[in-house]
C-alpha cells in the first residue's frame, strides 16, 4: 500500500493559475509561490461584497484517538465529491503546525486519495505564514523587555509579564525558562517561557481579523503585562502593533492550493482547537463564500472543542451562518471509547463498539439540540471495519433520525463521498443560521458552566483559587461580554483524557484563565492542558528524510 506522500507525489498538479481560474480569479488577483501555490489578495473581498454567499458546511468529529480519525481527509473528499456533482466547491482548512508534523499525529493535508497538494510544502514551511506569526509574537516580547531595559516609563511590573515567546515546534524544554542572565547588559533576569506558535494570541488574532486594519487594531489591544498599579499594558502602548502588522501583511493573504482532483482549497492560519479556537482564518472562509457555491470547512478535534468554538467564537466574529454539519466517526474510535485496547482495535468487537456509541450519540445530540444544526454522520471507513460493525453504527444513527453514510474517501477520493455529499445537500438549511451555546451578556463564569453542562455533560465546574475573582476583574475591565475559549483535552468529553465514551458524574476543573483582549476571548485552561507540547518517545521526525534530488520521504 502506498503512503500518503507517495500518492501525492504521483499526481501532476494543475498550474495554480488554472486552479485560480476555476474561481474566476485573474493573474492580478494572485501572487505565485512557485508553480502550485499562490496567495490571493484579501482586498478582493471588498470587490465581491455584493455577491451572494455560498452554502457553508462544517466538518467536525467525535472525540478522536491520538492518531486522529480522518476529519481532514473527509473534508477534502467531501469537497471533491461536491465538485464531481457539478458544484463550484471550495475547501477551507488550517495550516499544519510543525509540532504535530514532527511529533505523533501527522500533518493536516488529508490522507490517501483525499489530500491537498503539494502536501510536502503544506506540511512543512508552506508560504511562511507561521514564521511571520512567530516573528510578530517575538517582536512584541523583545520590545516589551527592551522597554523595561531602557527606563520602563510605563512602570511595568516584571513579575506580571504575561506575554511569552513562541516557536512552531514541540519543545518541552522551553516551557519554563529563566532569561536575561549574564549581567546588566543582557536585561533583567526573570522567569519566562515559550508557547507553540499555534497557541499564540497572535495566531488567534490573525485568524479572526476581518481585514488588515482590523488585524492592526486587534494586535494593538493585546495585553502583554501589567503595571505595578495593576493596569494592563498593551502592544499599542508599547508601539509594537504597527511593526507586527507589517510582518503579517503578506501572510494575511489566504493561500490557494488544490486537492488531488484539482478542487480549489484555501489553507490559511492554524490555531490548535484544544488550546485556541481551532479554525482556519475568517478571511479565507469569507473569501471562499464569495467565490464558490459550496464551502466545506473543518474545526479541530471533536465537536466538543472545535465545533463549539466555531459556533461561539468564529461565527460570532464573522456573522457566519452555516447550513449543515458533517460529524465524522470511525469504528475504531468508537471501539476505543468502549474500552477496547489499542492493539485490538482492528478486530471485530460489537460489545465494545456498542458501548462506545454513547460518544457519538452525545455529539449528535449536541449538534441537533444545542447548536440546532442539521447533521449527517460520515463513517470514515477503515480496511479492518466489518460489515456488522458498520451496520451497527448505521442503525444507531438512523434510530435517532440522523442521515449516515459510509465514507470511503481515503481509498476512492471524491467518488467515495458522493452519497455523503447528496445527503448533505438535502439536509442543508436553505438560509443557514448560528445558535451560540450561550448569550454574550452571560457572566464569564456562567459561560464556562454552560459549556461544561450543555456540551460536555458535566455536573458542574470547579474553579481553583482566585479564578472566579479574575473573571470578575476581566468583567470590571470591560471584557465580560467576550466569548470563552475552553482549553481542554481532545480525547474526552471531560477534562480527563482517561474518561472515554460518554462520562457521567464528573466536574470540569478550571485551574487558570487568560484574557486575550486582541483575539477577543477569554481562555479557560482545564485539566493538564499545556500550551507547549512535547515530542513523543519516537517522534515522526525520525522517519523523515530527503534524497539527492530533494525528494522528501517518510512524511506520512
Amino acid at each position: 500500500m502506498r503512503s500518503d506522500i507517495e500518492i501525492a507525489q504521483a499526481v501532476q498538479p494543475l498550474p495554480i493559475e488554472d486552479v485560480a481560474a476555476k474561481l474566476g480569479l485573474s493573474a492580478e488577483d494572485i501572487s505565485h509561490y512557485g508553480k502550485f501555490k499562490a496567495k490571493v489578495d484579501y482586498r478582493l473581498l471588498q470587490r465581491l461584497a455584493d455577491r451572494p454567499e455560498a452554502k457553508l458546511v462544517l466538518v467536525t468529529a467525535i472525540n478522536p484517538t491520538p492518531a486522529g480519525e480522518g476529519k481532514t481527509t473527509t473534508t477534502v473528499g467531501l469537497g471533491d465529491a461536491f465538485a464531481r456533482l457539478g458544484h463550484k466547491a471550495i475547501i477551507t482548512l488550517r495550516e499544519p503546525s510543525l509540532g504535530p508534523v514532527f511529533g505523533v499525529k501527522g500533518g493536516a493535508a488529508g490522507g490517501g486519495y483525499a489530500q491537498v497538494i503539494p502536501m510536502e510544502d503544506i506540511n512543512l514551511h508552506f508560504t511562511g505564514d507561521f514564521h511571520a506569526i512567530g516573528a510578530a509574537n517575538n517582536l512584541l516580547a523583545a520590545m516589551l523587555d527592551n522597554h523595561i531595559y531602557h527606563g520602563n516609563t510605563l512602570n511595568i511590573d516584571p513579575r506580571r509579564i504575561i506575554w511569552r515567546r513562541a516557536m512552531d515546534m514541540n519543545d518541552r524544554q522551553l516551557r519554563n525558562i529563566v532569561d536575561g542572565l549574564g549581567g546588566k547588559a543582557n536585561g533583567f533576569p526573570r522567569e519566562d517561557g515559550f508557547d507553540i506558535t499555534v497557541a499564540s494570541e497572535v495566531m488567534a488574532v490573525f485568524c479572526l481579523s476581518k481585514d488588515l486594519m482590523d488585524l492592526r487594531e486587534r494586535l494593538s489591544n493585546i495585553i502583554a503585562a501589567y503595571t505595578y498599579a495593576g493596569e494592563p499594558v498593551t502592544a499599542g502602548q508599547l508601539k509594537a502593533h504597527g511593526a507586527m502588522t507589517a510582518l503579517l501583511k503578506d501572510a494575511f493573504n489566504p493561500n490557494l492550493v488544490q486537492t488531488l482532483e484539482g478542487t480549489p482549497a484555501f489553507i490559511h492560519g492554524g490555531p490548535f482547537a484544544n488550546i485556541a479556537h481551532g479554525c482556519n482564518s475568517l478571511m479565507a472562509t469569507q473569501l471562499a463564500l464569495k467565490l464558490g457555491d459550496v464551502v466545506v470547512t473543518e474545526a479541530g478535534f471533536g465537536a466538543d472543542l472545535g465545533a463549539e468554538k466555531f459556533f461561539d467564537i468564529k461565527c460570532r466574529a464573522g456573522n457566519l451562518k452555516p447550513n449543515a454539519v458533517v460529524l465524522v466517526a470511525s469504528v475504531r474510535a468508537l471501539k476505543h471509547h468502549g474500552g477496547c485496547s489499542k492493539d485490538s482495535l482492528s478486530k471485530e468487537n460489537l460489545e465494545m463498539l456498542e458501548r462506545g456509541m454513547e460518544n457519538l450519540v452525545q455529539h449528535m445530540d449536541n449538534i441537533q439540540t444545542v447548536y440546532r444544526q442539521p447533521v449527517v454522520v460520515a463513517i470514515n471507513r477503515f480496511p479492518t471495519d466489518t460489515e456488522q460493525e458498520l451496520a451497527m453504527v448505521v442503525e444507531v444513527c438512523r434510530g435517532r433520525n440522523v442521515q449516515v453514510s459510509v465514507s470511503e474517501v481515503f481509498a476512492k477520493g471524491g467518488e467515495g463521498a458522493l452519497e455523503l455529499a447528496g445527503m448533505v445537500m438535502k439536509a442543508m438549511k436553505p438560509d443557514g443560521g448560528n445558535h451560540p451555546v450561550y448569550d454574550s451578556e452571560l457572566p464569564l463564569a456562567d459561560k464556562i458552566r454552560t459549556i461544561a453542562s450543555n456540551i460536555y455533560g458535566a455536573q458542574g465546574v470547579v474553579f481553583e483559587k482566585n479564578v472566579e475573582k479574575q473573571l470578575e476583574d476581566y468583567a470590571a475591565m470591560g471584557y465580560g461580554h467576550l466569548p470563552v475559549c475552553m482549553a481542554k483535552t481532545q480525547y474526552s468529553l471531560s477534562d480527563d483524557p482517561a474518561l472515554l465514551g460518554r462520562p457521567r458524574d464528573f466536574s470540569i476543573k478550571v485551574r487558570q484563565v487568560r484574557l486575550c483582549a486582541g483575539a477577543g476571548f477569554v481562555v479557560a485552561l482545564t485539566g493538564e492542558i499545556m500550551t507547549m507540547p512535547g515530542l513523543p518517545k519516537i517522534p515522526t521526525a525520525e522517519k523523515i528524510d530527503v534524497d539527492a534530488d530533494g525528494r522528501i520521504s517518510g512524511l506520512f
